[in-house]
């Protein structure tokens, strides 16, 4: 029996497809690497048609039966809207509702696996590595490109290199190198609200964990999703394991690096290794023979990363045109060279000019607005 379009919609429903499109199993895993065999689909067509079975029941009535044979006190009472955000499930509803048989809508079912992905893969964009595992994140920061301005060039060339990893051509590690407040880390983050709905993923992966990380590519490299690992932040002691770990991922080992991870690395050092003038060789230096090829070891670590994108100081220009853009963007009227004015005694009585002051001063008006 198919669903009438004028039909009440029940949460019954609704709780179905969602744990449909949730479902963590062979069949599901199989359609996001698009390599079903013949008896999965087959039995994944039968499942399908069992489930229409279920999703036909006139929950009213089940309730009712179930409040009468059981005589509740206190009765069942069904859930008969849908959600107002269906998200994955309004293109599900719709091809399964328009189907005699759902096994003729399992294309639809596929697709929706191989864009989305299963698991936690797809219930989350961001994850965090921590104690061990990735850790799905809800409610990751939401940081939108087009709120980010001052810097437009790197955000080009950041965006480009995304989008060559998204549609499966080569894609580049990336340093993000300058000073702190220019938004390095909110570029970054701000490719998943973009990019997030086609299957990019971002990982952050703290400093200190950085030894697990040919770990945590192993975790993904099967999954079709595209996965930026991200590191906040970064920079070294000459002889910490963390270096070599990610040496290793940057440059590769006897095993490939898979096609679908990249590392988007952020620094206020452009020489992410800290050397000492101590460290340079000289005549009298007998500890080791080669001492000045460990120099260049430390000094050429960044070229490794095969794009650096470097975030100049913001001027005044610059900051003034971030205030104005942060400005409108909150619905802030203020004389403009009121604003101007208060955002440049803002910038010098607090940290000095960058996107992260600029950001600070609009939310300080933010709050001065009335109610």
């Amino acid at each position: 029996m198919v669903c009438c379009p004028g039909r009440s919609i029940h949460g019954w429903q609704e709780h179905l497809l969602q744990r449909l499109v949730e479902a963590d199993n062979s069949f599901s895993r199989a359609a996001a690497q698009s390599r079903i065999a013949m008896p999965i689909a087959m039995a994944a067509g039968r499942d399908l048609q069992v489930l229409q079975q279920l999703y036909d029941y006139d929950v009213e009535a089940i309730a009712a039966d179930v409040n009468q044979q059981a005589n509740l006190t206190v009765p069942l009472v069904p859930w008969v809207n849908w959600s107002s955000d269906l998200g994955p499930l309004q293109s599900l509803r719709q091809a399964f509702e328009g189907s005699e048989d759902w096994t003729e809508a399992m294309p639809t079912l596929v697709e929706l696996y191989r864009q989305r992905g299963v698991g936690r893969f797809g219930n989350y964009w961001a994850f965090r590595w921590q104690q061990g595992q990735l850790v799905g994140l809800a409610h990751p920061d939401p940081v939108a490109l087009q709120d980010l301005v001052g810097y437009e060039w790197q955000q080009q060339a950041l965006v480009k290199n995304t989008e060559s990893l998204l549609n499966g051509h080569s894609a580049l590690n990336v340093l993000l190198y300058g000073s702190r407040g220019t938004g390095k880390s909110s570029l970054v983050k701000g490719l998943l609200s973009r990019y997030g709905p086609q299957g990019l993923r971002l990982v952050e992966i703290a400093k200190a964990d950085l030894q697990d990380l040919p770990l945590v590519v192993e975790q993904v490299r099967s999954i079709p999703q595209k996965f930026i690992f991200f590191v906040d932040d970064l920079s070294f002691e000459a002889d910490e394991e963390q270096f070599k770990a990610l040496k290793v991922v940057l440059e590769g080992s006897i095993t490939a690096r898979p096609s679908n991870v990249v590392v988007y690395a952020t620094s206020n050092r452009r020489h992410l290794i800290r050397e000492y003038f101590s460290d340079r060789p000289a005549p009298r230096d007998q500890d080791e023979l080669f001492n000045w090829d460990t120099v260049q070891e430390k000094l050429s670590f960044s070229d490794r990363f095969g794009l650096t994108l470097t975030f100049e100081p913001t001027d005044q220009d610059t900051y003034l045109k971030i205030v104005s853009h942060l400005a409108q963007a909150q619905d802030i009227h203020l004389d403009p060279d009121q604003l101007k004015f208060r955002a440049l005694q803002w910038a010098t009585q607090q940290n000095g000019r960058s996107g992260r002051t600029a950001r600070q001063f609009i939310d300080f008006l933010t709050g001065e607005q009335p109610a």
